[in-house]
């Protein structure tokens, strides 16, 4: 017997506003929570669920019924805000998405990009869905709406995806750093001998496409596989001692030892390289050393 395809979950229902013409869509998140592993806390050597309590450090124990949200203008001085005052500075989500400008998909960086979401055509929009997603697809841009949801206001990008729309949700330009807080000052220029070795690198390593299956969280690998063996044995497992990989002497070496066999041509010189890298060769080695007596 074939089996079904699971269906996604719609979150919500929004309308897509595509000048005089409206799409009803549906909003799928594109992330899959049952694939992640949620832990309790517990009582050490009892087992039990421990509860959460709030404590003033005035009246003692508080209830949930009891709390309320403040904000410090200054150390100590607080200001309470009432429940009906946040509502009413709440976004009114009417569930449109009113596209506002069209871009180049390449003019929107990455870095802006917070949450995805998948948009599914809705009753009676199957035709202007399509007719939304060809026309994004063609001519290579994407859609810049302002969307309200959950009392809060969102930028959101909707492009063209598979035979489909995704909509990213956009961070504020308030919301991401300049690169000019990382304080990165000039850089060395490298030169045309690393520049070489550097683009026969990737071209080593270079794939037509992106494959996301083939690279997997480990770290939730071994969650999974302590979790069958604690349900099995319930004994403790040591965690596998990891090595740092050796640093490499210089560019131009770490360059040619990831290239393989692209050292044949520099044998001449060679000598003077290994005479250089027996300089160094003791202080990396009681590196090592210090690291495994630690």
């Amino acid at each position: 017997m074939a089996r079904q395809r699971e269906t996604a979950r719609t979150l919500a229902t929004a309308s897509i506003s595509f000048g005089l013409v409206s799409i009803p869509v549906g909003v799928i998140s594109t992330s899959e929570p049952s694939h992640e592993v949620h832990f309790h806390l517990i009582h050490a050597g009892c087992g039990r669920r421990v509860k959460q309590q709030y404590e003033c450090p005035e009246h003692g124990r508080v209830e949930r019924s009891e709390l309320a949200k403040g904000y410090e203008v200054r150390k100590g001085e607080m200001f309470e805000l009432a429940q009906s005052e946040l509502d009413a500075l709440e976004a009114v989500g009417d569930g449109s998405i009113a596209l506002a400008e069209f871009v180049p998909a390449e003019a929107v960086d990455a870095i802006y990009v917070e949450r995805t979401y998948y948009l599914t055509p809705g009753k009676g929009g199957a035709r202007p869905y399509r007719l939304l997603h060809d026309t994004l697809h063609r001519s290579k841009l994407v859609g810049i709406a302002r969307y309200a949801a959950r009392g809060k206001a969102y930028v959101v990008m909707v492009r063209a995806f598979e035979n489909g729309l995704a909509m990213h949700q956009l961070r504020y330009a308030d919301e991401v750093k300049p690169w000019s807080a990382a304080n990165v000052d000039d850089l060395p220029a490298p030169t045309s001998a690393e520049l070489a070795l550097a683009h026969k690198l990737v071209a080593q390593l270079q794939h037509a496409h992106f494959d996301p299956g083939a690279y997997r969280d480990e770290v939730k690998d071994r969650v999974r596989e302590l979790l069958a063996e604690k349900a099995k044995t319930g004994e403790p497992i040591v965690a596998p001692e990891t090595h740092a990989p050796a640093r490499p002497v210089d560019l131009m070496a770490a360059l040619r030892a990831s290239l393989g066999g692209e050292t044949s041509h520099a044998r001449a010189p060679r000598p003077k390289r290994a005479a250089g890298q027996h300089r160094h060769r003791a202080p990396r080695a009681s590196a090592r050393s210090r690291r495994h007596e630690a």
